[in-house]
């Protein structure tokens, strides 16, 4: 409910610009397991070679290993008895107005789906699902692994004009 309410009051531009012109990247991602980790520092490289600005969450489901301690994360312990979100964190990553907006997740998650909703970003890019029109602006059809899903969507992007 609160994520429908989000989306509702989320009055963002929405819009995409040419890949040499964008200047930040959010990456946003469910940790799943060390491959994911590793997958997702090699596009940070590629972005940042690229000249963008890069800042990633993650969320950290319980049970599951924050590798490195490299990112940002939230987890459920930030969710109040009322399930409001209360983390600074994620609420400074949510109000940055990023070029482009990467969630790295092949199964959608309610969390990262209420952040997507209340993210000020211009354009958000995600893998397709039925359910995921209203979340993002551009939705990648890829079925295969986490590393395919990634460079499919950076491959994409860097084709926007």
């Amino acid at each position: 409910m609160r994520t429908q309410t989000a989306l509702k009051k989320n009055k963002t531009a929405r819009t995409s610009k040419p890949y040499k012109q964008a200047a930040t990247v959010g990456i946003l991602f469910t940790v799943e397991d060390k491959q994911k980790h590793l997958d997702i520092k090699e596009l940070i490289h590629q972005l940042e070679q690229d000249g963008k600005k890069v800042q990633v969450l993650e969320y950290l489901p319980e049970k599951k290993e924050n590798y490195e301690f490299k990112f940002d994360f939230f987890s459920t312990k930030d969710l109040s008895f009322w399930g409001t979100l209360n983390s600074t964190i994620a609420d400074k990553f949510i109000e940055t107005p990023f070029d482009y907006l990467f969630n790295i997740d092949r199964q959608p998650h309610p969390l990262i789906l209420h952040l997507l909703s209340r993210s000020k970003a211009h354009c958000r890019i995600g893998r397709y699902a039925e359910a995921g029109q209203p979340y993002f602006e551009m939705m990648i059809e890829q079925n295969g692994t986490n590393k395919g899903l990634i460079e499919t969507m950076y491959n994409y992007t860097k084709q926007l004009r």
